[in-house]
């Protein structure tokens, strides 16, 4: 911390300040001769004067000369000399002692309010600053600290294996590359995130395991093992009035006969058996949660499934898709709000992008938005029909690692907005949407 920007030109403009008032005066000075000289000339001589020395109010364009600009900023009164050539940059050494002197729950906030990936650059300022994220009065603080905002994480792995981690800031647009060398070396996969943390699956050897993490802490777990541990699609959520989390297994079919749901609960530490799913033939893999309560999309019968947390049991919902649906995607919003989201149309001439929300009382989906032509084509043309489309909070996006953009929409504003820079880094990337926050803790 031996240069501040900001507070550096600060205090170099005020000790500097007698310098310029010295060369202010030395530059009246000369003013005031050039001028007498130039009046003795236009005393013997009546031809009229064209010299831009002599003319009131003349500009002169001489980068040789500077002009004396007074200014006085609020709290400082002091002039600056502005030149034409380059602008000057002060560059003054701070005194450590004054800055050490900084009180620990004043650069706590400090911190706490810079945009959060930034703590792995700020970590090698200091040791201090190396174990902040260890540091109680620092998280405390950044636990008070309003949200820093959606963000858009994505997963892949290079040749090596290595697992690479990006994250997309909305509000900031701009890509942070985040560590995840601190994971295992094991074949998995993304399974999705809630809360701040982020949840896993996958194989040692032979062995199916899930584990969480914090990206930000840099820290991870493996939950025990499920009681028929076999590899099966997974959803986490966390609730953050406990600070707690749980992992839901929905049903699945091993050999010839159905698993049972089972749910891990972190303040247990233990998985619970829970329903079988009745035989039901689903569309699609993708679920979505909200209120309580999973969902997912089904072709026989026809409409959807839930699975109630707090009663462990399933249900039927008889919601007919809209006619002419080709592929759907379930987004939950905030509350009880659920989302469709799906092309319609026999033919690609004739297609069109459609949102729709569940209305519960009357178990129909109804169209609450359709995506601006020029928006749908231009998604098609540059994912070539291959894209992802997911949700929280709201806000759904569409993406593709081809593309070089996403589309994201805003349901409260009806909102539809490209996100210049926001492709997946590889074909074979994972995306979700992602909060960042320190104080998610995977115990």
């Amino acid at each position: 911390m031996e240069r501040l920007g900001f507070w550096g030109l600060l205090m170099g403009s005020v000790e500097k300040s007698s310098d310029c008032r010295n060369s202010v005066a030395l530059s009246e000075s000369r003013d005031e001769e050039s001028s007498s000289s130039s009046s003795k000339q236009v005393k013997g001589s009546r031809s009229r004067n064209t010299s831009p020395l002599s003319r009131v109010g003349s500009r002169n364009t001489s980068p040789l000369r500077q002009k004396v600009v007074k200014t006085k900023p609020r709290g400082l009164e002091e002039e600056t000399v502005a030149s034409f050539g380059k602008p000057i940059v002060v560059d003054v050494q701070m005194e450590d002692s004054i800055w050490a002197m900084l009180p620990e729950d004043l650069l706590n906030e400090i911190l706490a309010r810079l945009p959060p990936f930034m703590i792995f650059r700020i970590r090698s300022v200091c040791k201090k600053w190396n174990s902040i994220l260890q540091d109680n009065g620092f998280l405390k603080f950044h636990s008070n600290v309003s949200s820093h905002g959606p963000c858009l994480l994505t997963f892949w792995k290079n040749s090596p294996q290595i697992p690479q981690c990006s994250v997309f800031s909305l509000p900031l647009k701009t890509w942070y590359k985040v560590p995840f060398t601190f994971l295992p070396p094991w074949a998995f996969w993304l399974v999705g995130s809630s809360g701040g943390l982020v949840c896993f699956s996958g194989l040692d050897g032979l062995t199916f395991k899930t584990l969480v993490c914090n990206p930000l802490m840099q820290s991870w777990r493996t939950l025990p093992s499920m009681h028929y541990n076999q590899q099966r699609q997974l959803i986490m959520v966390v609730d953050r009035s406990d600070k707690s989390f749980k992992v839901i297994a929905t049903s699945d079919i091993y050999g010839d006969k159905s698993l049972p749901t089972e749910v891990y609960d972190s303040k247990t530490d233990k998985w619970s058996l829970h329903q079988i799913m009745p035989a039901v033939n689903l569309c699609s893999s993708k679920m979505a949660y909200c209120d309580s309560r999973l969902y997912l999309e089904t072709l026989s019968p026809l409409g959807l499934m839930m699975y109630r947390l707090d009663t462990g049991h399933w249900e039927h919902i008889p919601a007919k898709f809209p006619r002419s649906l080709l592929d759907g995607y379930l987004v939950a919003g905030t509350q009880k709000r659920l989302f469709l989201v799906g092309r319609i149309g026999l033919y690609s001439t004739l297609q069109s992008m459609r949102i729709w929300e569940l209305d519960h009382a009357k178990v129909a989906w109804v169209e609450i938005s359709r995506m601006p032509p020029k928006y749908f084509r231009a998604l098609l043309r540059l994912s070539a029909e291959r894209f992802e489309c997911f949700g929280q909070d709201n806000l759904i996006c569409f993406t593709s690692w081809n593309q070089g953009k996403g589309l994201l929409y805003n349901v409260d504003k009806k909102i539809w907005s490209w996100i210049s820079g926001c492709a997946l880094q590889s074909c074979n990337s994972q995306v979700c949407f992602y909060e960042p926050r320190f104080d998610a803790s995977v115990h």
